[in-house]
């Protein structure tokens, strides 16, 4: 079961005995069982009602022994196991049997990483309970999560709005929700949340950094370049995170590139590649500086960076040898 799919039988009433939730990305995980609390426990009643257990700390039976006793004065009893990776393999037999014929009257929640579905517990498990997969979604799906989340607030965003948040936060959910939630208080009665909102309201230092940044980069200009990256490295931003920013930048940039190679027209180019009219234009202008075999090249250095990053190289050392090579040489 996806998240969103999950949210719909919770607005139903249907409440599995057991759910398993896995992934990769913790905010849908964490949001998820926030709805499942919400819905099975009162306040009033926590201390009663809730039960919450780490992997590595309990056994199967302590877990299955306190998710077969009954709520006290509500409907629902929760027991919440948090870090479910870890329990062992007797803990993981002992939920077996428990799985098997779960109580009625309790909701079981277990939040892990990975899962071997080829495993008997998670075998069993699918047959009386859920499995809640938390993938982190690609980027062509984060503008729909942007839409939901500005939809909660009662609010809908405009393309070039949604674009600017993708491009300075990637799709760390996390923070996405939390610069939404911050526009969409800055947007008071308005229904729509508008480019201008994102840029008053997301540090404009920021904003302009990253987005000078970029630009310079596209512009090949590393004098320029250089003076964003340490800017914005001086303010706390992490090498990987911004890595991954420049990764898709030039994503972008190769894709117009091979796009005005085959004499595609400007409007067919926007539609192809999904970027909003109102960044299209300095997207042309810095395609136009790389090749397509630069852009090839340009792909191998960020795979290498982010290696090197995780095997122990000096994240800043290598994010600004990496600037250098981007930006030399020209066509």
């Amino acid at each position: 079961m996806k998240p969103e799919e999950l949210e719909i039988a919770i607005g139903r009433g249907e409440i599995a005995p057991v759910y398993y939730f896995y992934g990769d990305e913790p905010y849908l995980m964490e949001r998820g069982i926030s709805r499942l609390l919400e819905r099975l426990v009162d306040p009033a009643s926590r201390d009663f009602n809730l039960n919450v257990y780490y992997g590595a700390e309990c056994k199967g039976e302590e877990i299955a022994d306190t998710a077969q006793t009954l709520p006290m004065f509500a409907d629902w009893r929760v027991v919440l196991v948090k870090r479910g990776e870890a329990l062992s393999a007797a803990a993981l037999d002992q939920l077996f049997f428990y799985v098997q014929n779960p109580s009625p009257t309790s909701c079981l929640i277990i939040q892990g990483e990975k899962i071997d579905q080829r495993k008997k517990f998670f075998t069993e498990l699918k047959k009386h309970g859920v499995l809640v997969e938390c993938k982190r979604p690609y980027e062509n799906q984060l503008g729909a999560f942007i839409k939901s989340e500005a939809g909660g607030y009662g609010k809908k965003i405009n393309a070039a709005a949604a674009e600017m948040l993708v491009h300075l936060v990637g799709n760390n959910l996390q923070e996405l929700a939390s610069q939404i939630e911050k526009v969409a208080m800055y947007a008071g009665q308005r229904g729509t949340i508008e480019l201008s909102d994102v840029r008053s309201i997301v540090s404009d230092t920021k904003v302009d950094n990253v987005f000078e940044l970029a630009n310079a980069l596209g512009a090949k200009n590393l004098a320029t370049a250089m003076r964003r990256l340490q800017t914005i490295l001086r303010d706390g931003e992490a090498p990987l995170m911004l890595l991954a920013m420049i990764t898709r930048h030039f994503r972008q940039v190769w894709q117009v590139r091979e796009l005005l190679d085959k004499k595609v027209a400007e409007p067919e180019i926007a539609k192809k590649t999904g970027i909003n009219p109102y960044f299209l234009k300095g997207m042309l202008k810095q395609a136009s500086n790389f090749s397509t075999g630069e852009c090839r090249r340009l792909f191998e250095l960020f795979f290498a960076a982010d290696l090197s990053m995780k095997s122990g190289g000096r994240p800043t050392i290598v994010i600004g040898e990496l600037v250098m090579k981007i930006c030399a040489g020209s066509r």
